[in-house]
């Protein structure tokens, strides 16, 4: 029986064409198509998600919103959170402790090496990159999310896809 469940969805490849801030960076042609078909071959893991919870950041929340549109999913599904636009696992980590417990399954969209990170420290797999639309499932056997630890990952990174 799966008590919680984190997927980090680390967005999209960006692009650098335009002199804009880093909050407001576009995806990339490769990388909105990239999310497109990782979004239909992992539709599985992505539609069970009861909340999506997003960076504002731009390429982030555009990940999303492709990914839920691509699957079906009701857009009421995503919060955007300011403190999730973050390069730090410390962040994410209380971010995570902090989700209501009425979740069992939940999404991130956003940034490396946090996710990165929170993988290796969350879970029993050890990764040196999640690469852009690329995915970790972690799935836990706490029941409060301020207590998860020693998960169980997943990874989702088609190479076919991520080329």
């Amino acid at each position: 029986m799966i008590v919680k469940e984190l997927i980090f969805l680390r967005h999209a490849k960006s692009s650098w064409d335009n002199n804009l801030d880093d909050r407001n960076r576009p995806l990339s042609e490769k990388g909105i198509n990239r999310i497109v078909n990782i979004s239909r071959v992992s539709k599985k893991i992505f539609t069970d998600s009861e909340i999506i919870y997003s960076s504002p950041a731009i390429r982030a929340i555009s990940t999303g919103l492709i990914m839920m549109n691509i699957l079906k999913i009701n857009f009421s599904r995503i919060v955007i959170k300011e403190n999730l636009y973050s390069f730090d696992f410390k962040n994410i980590l209380d971010f995570i402790g902090s989700i209501d417990n009425k979740y069992k399954r939940v999404l991130f969209v956003g940034h490396n090496p946090a996710l990165t990170e929170c993988i290796n420290l969350l879970g029993d797999k050890k990764i040196y990159n999640l690469p852009t639309s690329a995915w970790g499932k972690i799935t836990f056997n706490q029941s409060n999310w301020i207590n998860v630890k020693n998960g169980v990952t997943i990874l989702g990174m088609p190479k076919k896809l991520l080329t």
